[in-house]
């Protein structure tokens, strides 16, 4: 009775020593990232050196080199390219726009425009405007689209606490806009950006042509022309003209950037952790997603500081074409089904280099829930406060998809994502270093915590 009284006593001391141990080392990471972390700097390389890095450009062959270049320098026990191939779309010059008239007189008035992307230009394109609300009033009126320009104003919902609630309602605009009033003969389509910023810059994104319809043009308008255009069109007759010359070039060679350190006693488990090299043409894609691409060279990097050996194999993978195909996330997913690999976690950040306040997951039991949630008061010191159900970033969407593989995404504050995402100032000057280096401190922590225990 004495010795099974003693076993039961010992058992939450021991738990307590574990948690204290696994304090202790990720308390080292977070002394080692923020007295050494590259981050930073290495946001600065890319950001500065290779720019916009839309897949099939230049730039982005650049950036898959600095990618393979950067990784070897951290030397892990593999650095490889993963060829795939991946539109080519080029915006072919100046997005421009202008309201030519107001009620039949003059009224020359430039607005603020970038083209969508994945649209077709058709040179300079002139109609009257034909302003409504959202599809329900398009549908209403949609007699009056035969030969217009339509503008959708719908806009973020200001009451949403979370930004990318905002954006899941309205990016249907951006996507299926243009097609949409094509349906009912339009020659040309306006939306207001995604953003709540202030400014007036606008915000470009993919969208997507349905093939029964013709593909017309299609602008982002900035912020404040949004605000002007619409208030105009409510008590005014306006004609517009844009401008716009995107086109699909032949698909190119594109790769996704894979270093890996080989696990000691599951080598054919595989844990991801990556981030998107590419972006959008008109910034420097420095939070979108240049964060998350050198967080996870940071999470490598400190990681081999640390002399740790990780249990399972774990992939740090710089992912190609999120921005305007999924060709790298696939790639890399149906690759992996062919050659049998398991993966037994993802994490992903694309969400900006903000302070961390959250991860999101997807594709869990509740047990595995329970057991991660677990884990929240380890990375509290550093930002997280929780996890919660309901994320997984795009480029690891399709792991899931085909495997059923747990996935997860760094959530940082989200207040100011959208005041850069997709816009000209996504550049590194608005990325803060403590922030961005903060997001890392987490995603290694929890890297740390999924090998030592797995789900």
């Amino acid at each position: 009775m004495k010795k099974a009284a003693i076993t039961l006593f010992l058992l939450p001391i021991l738990s307590f020593a574990q948690a204290d141990a696994d304090s202790i080392f990720i308390k080292k990471m977070s002394d080692d990232i923020l007295r050494n972390g590259k981050a930073h700097d290495l946001l600065r390389q890319l950001t500065k050196q290779v720019g916009g890095r839309l897949a099939g450009s230049p730039q982005f062959a650049r950036a898959v080199g600095w990618g393979k270049f950067t990784m070897e320098m951290v030397a892990p026990d593999k650095v490889f390219l993963q060829q795939c191939m991946v539109p080519h779309w080029v915006r072919g010059g100046a997005d421009l726009a202008t309201i030519v008239e107001m009620d039949k007189k003059p009224f020359p008035k430039k607005l603020d425009v970038l083209a969508l992307g994945n649209s077709i230009g058709k040179g300079t394109v002139q109609a009257p405007l034909l302003a409504v609300a959202d599809f329900a009033e398009l549908e209403k009126r949609k007699d009056s689209a035969v030969g217009k320009i339509v503008y959708f104003n719908k806009g973020f919902d200001p009451t949403n606490i979370k930004p990318f609630i905002s954006y899941g309602q309205v990016g249907i605009y951006r996507r299926n806009g243009p097609s949409l009033a094509a349906k009912y003969g339009a020659v040309g389509v306006m939306i207001r950006s995604l953003t709540e910023s202030v400014s007036n810059d606008p915000h470009t994104g993919a969208m997507a042509y349905n093939d029964s319809f013709p593909r017309i043009p299609a602008v982002a308008l900035g912020p404040r022309d949004a605000d002007e255009i619409w208030n105009l069109s409510r008590k005014s007759s306006l004609v517009v003209s844009m401008t716009t010359n995107g086109k699909f070039l032949p698909d190119t060679i594109g790769h996704n950037v894979v270093g890996e350190l080989t696990g000691t006693d599951f080598p054919g488990e595989f844990i991801i952790i990556g981030g998107h090299l590419d972006s959008w043409d008109v910034n420097e894609g420095a939070h979108d997603d240049g964060a998350g691409v050198v967080q996870t060279i940071e999470v490598m990097r400190v990681l081999k500081a640390m002399g740790y050996k990780p249990k399972h194999s774990i992939r740090f993978v710089l992912f190609a074409n999120e921005e305007n195909g999924l060709r790298g996330g696939t790639k890399y997913a149906l690759e992996a089904e062919a050659k049998k690999e398991k993966h037994i976690f993802a994490l992903e950040s694309d969400a900006g280099g903000f302070t961390p306040r959250g991860f999101t997951v997807g594709g869990l039991n509740p047990a595995q829930l329970t057991k991660m949630q677990s884990w929240v008061k380890l990375l509290t010191p550093y930002g997280v406060t929780e996890i919660s159900n309901g994320g997984g970033g795009a480029d690891i969407g399709p792991l899931n998809r085909l495997f059923s593989t747990p996935v997860c995404e760094l959530e940082p504050d989200p207040q100011r994502y959208f005041d850069y995402h997709h816009a000209r100032t996504d550049v590194f000057e608005n990325v803060n270093k403590r922030e961005l280096l903060l997001g890392a401190i987490n995603m290694a922590a929890l890297i740390y915590l999924i090998d030592k225990y797995g789900l």
